[in-house]
């Protein structure tokens, strides 16, 4: 299978998202499956500041390699924090970059938007300082229910699984430990 990762994380290195990512990766690896990793903190993007930017503006090159890559893969990993209930800020405005109109949908003549991204699964891989099942059953998963359904789901992708990985600044070094092997196993399964 051919998986792409990407890595939601504003920072470059250095937190539980990265590490989750590279136990992923490696899993995948280990069982034969294509990995490319994208980091989006690694790409200099700047927020579209209008819709007519989005639809129409001009894709710096840096998007079409990542939209190149989203494209080549049969499967996505979303590897993200929770701020303030939602995706940070620059990963959100990564996905507006290279979730652009004519490469992930189309707009008909008439009716919805058409999808150009089907035949491919994802699963978002969520941190959170609360613990998870209050953001999950109190908070609706916020912004990453949002993120499955209202951008992934939006271009295509189907079945976007979620994980969601709470309390955060009180794990303990075992509860890391074994959330790297649940991250290796779904990666060789790919999924």
């Amino acid at each position: 299978m051919r998986i792409v990762i990407i890595q939601g994380h504003p920072d470059r290195a250095g937190h539980f998202c990265h590490a989750l990512a590279e136990a992923y990766a490696a899993g995948a690896r280990d069982n034969g499956h294509e990995v490319r990793l994208v980091a989006a903190a690694e790409l200099d993007l700047p927020f579209l500041r209008s819709q007519q930017e989005w639809e129409h503006g001009q894709a710096l090159p840096a998007v079409g390699e990542v939209q190149h890559s989203l494209a080549w893969a049969e499967h996505w990993l979303v590897v993200t924090p929770v701020w303030l209930g939602d995706m940070p800020a620059m990963l959100k405005g990564f996905l507006e970059q290279v979730l652009r109109p004519g490469f992930a949908f189309t707009y008909p003549k008439a009716g919805l938007p058409k999808p150009k991204l089907g035949g491919r699964s994802a699963r978002i891989v969520a941190t959170v300082g609360m613990p998870a099942v209050i953001f999950r059953w109190w908070f609706g998963s916020g912004g990453i229910s949002v993120l499955a359904r209202n951008i992934l789901g939006f271009v295509g992708l189907s079945p976007v699984r979620t994980t969601l990985i709470g309390t955060m600044g009180e794990m303990p070094p075992a509860r890391a430990s074994a959330w790297l092997a649940r991250l290796a196993a779904l990666g060789r399964r790919g999924d």
